[in-house]
């Protein structure tokens, strides 16, 4: 089973150490924030912009990131990845990726692929997407973690129309790792089942879309934040956003994209400001409810 307990000893990034937040994930300590690079990193052959990236990655990592999650699916990210985490020395790096392909024999293939375009020795963590392929792709990712040729095994889903059989693999795989799934003050479904379930079965929990894909934030742009946000050391609404889904007790972490340096900085502050409780996480939501 899975330490999902606080390891609140600090942790060793580059030359500085902070007592950071993190939790256990497949045996590894990773900070409750980490990086998602759905279409902010699929930037193709734009060289500005794979250096622009570059500078977005060395900023998570400077605050004491680690784990970073992509996709065969995200057009060029992994290619981008790669090229970025090549311009960092020594990237302390938890790789996440996916398998996605409907085809199961040809699964070893693109997760191959995806290893040699993030030009790293191996996985921490290979997902099966959107549990394309499930039942052939999770044998093939037992007997990797079994080879140790992947660290940790999981399965994610990015839409509220499979948590019913997303709850029913949980309940009856017991070789799972991890789960990822959508959570966040609108999208509040995994609540009801996925978040209490994976608690109960002792499983680390990466949420995707924590920012609705920007939704939030723009709804939210222009609205004054609560006089208690600043007790959390919350001086934005996307750190509001983050900072509570985060504290959800069952949340290993949070995968948010940007494309912006201020922005990635901004995020990774979230991890070192006090974190509410469940009453101060029900009166964010009432207050959100309220605009």
């Amino acid at each position: 089973m899975l330490d999902r307990r606080y390891v609140l000893a600090g942790l060793a990034i580059g030359a500085a150490s902070s007592a950071l937040p993190a939790f256990g994930m497949g045996g590894v300590s990773v900070p409750a924030i980490g990086m998602g690079t759905w279409l902010t990193f699929d930037v193709g052959n734009d060289r500005a912009a794979c250096d622009g990236r570059a500078d977005v990655l060395r900023a998570f990592f400077d605050a004491g990131g680690r784990m970073i999650d992509s996709s065969p699916m995200y057009g060029s990210s992994e290619d981008v990845l790669g090229y970025c985490l090549e311009q960092i020395s020594n990237a302390p790096v938890y790789a996440a990726s996916k398998v996605w392909i409907p085809a199961v024999d040809l699964g070893d293939e693109q997760m191959e692929a995806s290893r040699s375009l993030w030009r790293i020795p191996r996985f921490d963590l290979m997902q099966v997407h959107n549990l394309l392929g499930y039942e052939g792709h999770i044998e093939t990712l037992r007997s990797m973690k079994a080879a140790g040729e992947v660290g940790a095994i999981g399965i994610t889903t990015s839409h509220g129309r499979r948590h019913g059989r997303f709850a029913e693999i949980m309940e009856r795989d017991d070789t799972l790792d991890t789960v990822q799934f959508t959570y966040n003050m609108i999208d509040r479904e995994a609540e009801a089942r996925l978040l209490p379930l994976a608690r109960e079965r002792g499983l680390s929990v990466i949420i995707n879309r924590p920012f609705q894909r920007g939704a939030l934030i723009r709804r939210l742009q222009g609205k004054p934040l609560p006089p208690f946000a600043a007790e959390l050391g919350i001086m934005s609404w996307p750190q509001y956003l983050l900072k509570w889904v985060i504290s959800h007790p069952a949340v290993t972490v949070a995968v948010p994209a940007t494309s912006s340096v201020v922005h990635m900085r901004e995020n990774m502050a979230m991890l070192t400001t006090p974190m509410p409780d469940t009453a101060t996480r029900v009166r964010m939501l009432k207050w959100v409810r309220n605009l």
